[in-house]
């Protein structure tokens, strides 16, 4: 089969075509005139999205966080796509494999941030992040600042680079509730001296959903001469934002969270001019790429997953980056305000709403997280994960958009019972 006939095949597996992905065009352009806030209200709009998911009745699912099950127009062209990928065979990884993946990582660029040279696609934000701790070519005697609220095996990632190279690792503490951006940049700029290398900051903190003022700890940094490796495995497809426009020298997003792309894609940018300083993880096929293909070999993989990005692209366009990210905020305000002046309930998430999204982490007070979560699961069908770490302790609650307002009711009536108010 010739290349450019194979290629017209495959983009018949996409979503566009589908009955189900028309459907929702529809309903977008009935409501394309509603301005973003107003939509995130209408619950109507959103029963109609929700309709495009396959929900388990068991419980209500508040853990999107650890991974968004994918909507039924981006899972049939996923499941089409393997099909087709198992009908092509070697051929298709020997000839157009590549160049597909190419594709999908040039579409992230263009939608998220950057330029293909600087944007691959790997298998998610942990690797991603590990691509730099790794291969950052490190002195004895170097110093990292990351913070206590990082995520954990990223924390480990930098004690292996400490064992291995002997380099310093300084750990800061990020508070629950920041008077102000300068604060939290304070906290990183105070760590740093003539030794640092590298600062490792969340864009948002995995455990509580706070959104830290990346771009102001970054133009810092570099005033100090220090890079910045940040952290997004939650911000992609969640909240309105261009990589390129952060200053930021590395990025890592996991592309299962909030694009929900099936598992195994993650995204990794680099700064053009940071690529030649970084070890590959993987020796590529061919060494010494001037692009960031010499950080993105990971052999023989699931390359339907590198297809599928673009399905899920194509949704969440349609749904639209602001209108997804102001109902994930609605929804999150919508519950947290009807609990934030209870006593016996604590909220470990700022209140305002540019330190936050639709991630947010709540506590009982006397509860353990990890009752409070099985609590919450066997007396009320809820299901969401405790925290108990790093002066965390509450339950992270993380909705996505088929969330509706019923569900977030029982929530918070679950919690006023816990609370015992």
């Amino acid at each position: 089969m010739k290349k450019r006939a194979f290629l017209k095949n495959l983009a018949l597996t996409g979503i566009a075509s589908t009955a189900s992905f028309k459907a929702l065009s529809e309903t977008m352009e009935k409501y394309q005139h509603i301005p973003e806030k107003d939509l995130a209200k209408d619950e109507d709009f959103w029963a109609k999205i929700r309709e495009g998911y396959r929900l388990k009745p068991d419980y209500i699912n508040l853990e999107n966080g650890y991974y968004c099950f994918i909507p039924q127009e981006t899972l049939e062209g996923y499941i089409s796509i393997i099909r087709e990928i198992n009908y092509q065979g070697s051929w298709y990884f020997r000839t157009v494999q590549w160049e597909n993946k190419d594709k999908a990582a040039a579409r992230l660029a263009k939608m998220f941030g950057g330029t293909p040279d600087e944007v691959a696609i790997t298998r998610n934000a942990t690797e991603s992040l590990d691509i730099i701790i790794s291969g950052y070519p490190w002195q004895k005697g170097d110093e990292a600042i990351f913070a206590e609220q990082d995520y954990g095996s990223i924390k480990n990632m930098f004690e292996l680079a400490s064992r291995r190279h002997g380099i310093v690792n300084k750990i800061v503490d990020i508070p629950l509730h920041p008077q102000s951006d300068d604060e939290i940049v304070k906290i990183y700029e105070n760590a740093i001296t003539p030794n640092t290398k590298l600062i490792m900051a969340s864009h948002m903190i995995n455990i509580t959903g706070q959104i830290l003022p990346v771009k102001k700890i970054c133009d810092m940094a570099h005033s100090h001469g220090v890079e910045v490796m940040l952290d997004g495995a939650h911000c992609i497809a969640h909240f309105d934002f261009r990589i390129d426009e952060l200053n930021c020298d590395y990025y890592a997003c996991s592309l299962h969270k909030w694009l929900s792309v099936p598992i195994g894609a993650g995204l990794l940018y680099v700064k053009k001019e940071k690529i030649k300083q970084v070890w590959p993880l993987m020796a590529p096929y061919e060494l010494d790429h001037p692009n960031i293909k010499n950080l993105n070999h990971t052999g023989t993989h699931p390359v339907a997953t590198d297809l599928a990005i673009n399905n899920a692209i194509d949704y969440f366009e349609k749904i639209g980056a602001k209108r997804k990210e102001e109902r994930l905020r609605y929804l999150q305000f919508y519950w947290s305000d009807k609990v934030r002046n209870i006593p016996g309930i604590r909220l470990n998430t700022p209140s305002d709403p540019a330190r936050c999204c639709g991630i947010a982490n709540v506590g009982i007070e006397g509860m353990p997280p990890s009752e409070m979560a099985k609590s919450l699961l066997e007396k009320y069908g809820i299901y969401t994960v405790g925290i108990d770490s790093a002066g965390v302790v509450g339950c992270r609650i993380t909705p996505n958009i088929y969330t509706s307002l019923a569900e977030l009711d029982i929530f918070v009536e679950a919690l006023k019972e816990l609370a015992k108010v």
